[in-house]
């Protein structure tokens, strides 16, 4: 190996411990979800309505243009735990009693415009990882079109287009490969991303240390993690489904399921909280 590599790539950072979990936990998590939904219903259905308005928004630009729609639902989903920062310090706020109004929910999403400048682990970390989120989400509406456009027998344009000659097509083998493939690519992002977030929130860490235990998580726990991922596409398609009503439970469930998943799989006490380094302005 060349000795001009940095020593940063030649030696793996410290991560924090795995713990292994019941295959049933993630129902565990989602149950705790409800009760942080109980404790801050106004502010945390909130969210889920705000997504509700966001993908009406998407709807009424895109119906028409398969692509764009795709497009635009895709990168918001993959960007999930991304919108559901606000949620983790939420359920975080109340395992420690504090409180959960709209100044919790200001320093969350403001915190990283004061911060950056903090060095290694600051909260400039989460919005690289939102960017590769949404990178990534890019190269799967890519892949898919290219994909559709090439195999199809006929062009793509609006949704119907993809759900007659696609997903109800004869034979059927087009919309299993686009299935497949959307399956291969979603898979290292959800093992990228699973509790990433959380633990980026929570402490002073860097994107590749949160990248790498997530990954970690998800090799120690591939049965509960199977079953996570599972659920997280049932209630996804169940919210959408639902004419996007379904997501204003769905979205604040699943971003609170997701801060219990993270306090059950990593124990991050070694890394200092990001409160030791960075006080909140009021």
């Amino acid at each position: 190996m060349p000795a001009c590599l940095p020593a940063c790539l030649l030696t793996p950072p410290p991560l924090a411990p795995v713990r292994q979990v019941h295959w049933t936990q993630p129902f565990v998590w989602l149950g705790r979800a409800f009760q942080d939904i109980a404790n801050a219903a106004l502010i945390s259905l909130a969210h889920g309505l705000i997504l509700i308005l966001i993908g009406a928004a998407i709807w009424g630009v895109g119906h028409n243009r398969f692509w764009l729609m795709a497009g635009a639902l895709s990168g918001f989903l993959v960007m999930g735990p991304i919108v559901a920062t606000s949620l983790y310090a939420i359920s975080r706020a109340l395992e420690r009693g504090e409180a959960t109004d709209i100044g919790l929910i200001r320093r969350t999403w403001t915190q990283w415009q004061s911060c950056h400048a903090t060095g290694r682990g600051g909260y400039w970390c989460m919005v690289k990882f939102g960017a590769l989120l949404a990178l990534a989400a890019t190269g799967w509406v890519l892949v898919s079109a290219s994909l559709i456009t090439v195999m199809s027998p006929v062009p793509v344009h609006t949704l119907q287009d993809f759900i007659h000659h696609i997903v109800l097509a004869r034979d059927g083998q087009l919309f299993v490969q686009w299935m497949a493939l959307g399956s291969f690519l979603a898979a290292p992002i959800f093992a990228s991303s699973v509790v990433a977030m959380p633990l980026m929130l929570d402490r002073r860490v860097t994107v590749r240390q949160a990248v790498l235990t997530s990954w970690s998580v998800v090799l120690a726990n591939p049965g509960p993690m199977a079953l996570w991922a599972v659920l997280i596409v049932m209630l996804t398609l169940l919210g959408l489904g639902s004419y996007l009503l379904g997501l204003v439970i769905v979205m604040p469930l699943l971003g609170h399921a997701s801060w219990h998943a993270y306090r059950d799989l990593v124990d991050a006490s070694a890394f200092p909280s990001r409160e030791e380094a960075i006080k909140p302005a009021d």
